[in-house]
């Protein structure tokens, strides 16, 4: 069950480390930008693809489902990250998970869906910059070439050994998220703080 608390009541995963990973920031001269994006809403959804709900809920949260392996779709502060034939992450800001949900199961109706709130599942690392694709390589398997993992494109891997959701954002200041499980973040930042000398 995901912790219902405040946000403002809440200490999120990183709190600690934000002042090391905001001086990585500050003294890479713009070539890395790191940061904890605390408490997004996280909600997992599982439904047929070709259902009639799969229609519906894409519209619902002012998106399309992405159809395709390995790829996102934004529209505005919602993103729908592909999992699975049949599952899909959907990220909003804090704070808006009862909504994500509420909206999703109203679209879906009575056609067969399960809706799962993980917010309290999972952090995620902002890693951005000039350098990002190349402190990321330090640690992960797949081929981070924006021709191979652009914008757009998302996948379940590890990194330093840590199963994460990597999400290509752009390749300015959004860069990558890294979405990883709460009690692996200290770690996964850690391993991030200590790649990064080389560029600071």
């Amino acid at each position: 069950m995901a912790d219902t608390a405040p946000t403002a009541c809440r200490r999120s995963p990183l709190a600690g480390a934000a002042p090391r990973l905001a001086a990585v920031t500050r003294s890479s001269k713009g070539a890395l930008r790191l940061a904890e994006l605390p408490f997004l809403a996280q909600v997992n959804v599982r439904l047929d693809a070709k259902s009639p709900a799969a229609d519906a809920v894409g519209p619902a949260l002012g998106l399309q489902l992405p159809p395709d392996p390995n790829t996102v779709v934004h529209a505005g502060e919602v993103t729908a990250v592909w999992l699975g034939p049949d599952e899909w992450l959907v990220v909003g800001r804090p704070g808006t998970e009862r909504e994500l949900e509420d909206r999703i199961r109203a679209a879906a109706g009575d056609e067969p869906v399960a809706v799962t709130d993980v917010s309290a599942q999972r952090t995620t690392l902002l890693v951005g910059g000039p350098r990002a694709r190349d402190l990321l390589a330090h640690g992960c398997a797949l081929d981070l070439h924006p021709r191979a993992f652009g914008p757009g494109r998302c996948a379940q891997t590890t990194l330093a050994r840590t199963q994460v959701v990597l999400v290509a954002r752009d390749e300015t200041r959004a860069g990558f998220w890294v979405l990883v499980r709460s009690s692996f973040a200290g770690y996964l930042a850690d391993w991030l703080l200590d790649a990064a000398v080389e560029y600071v």
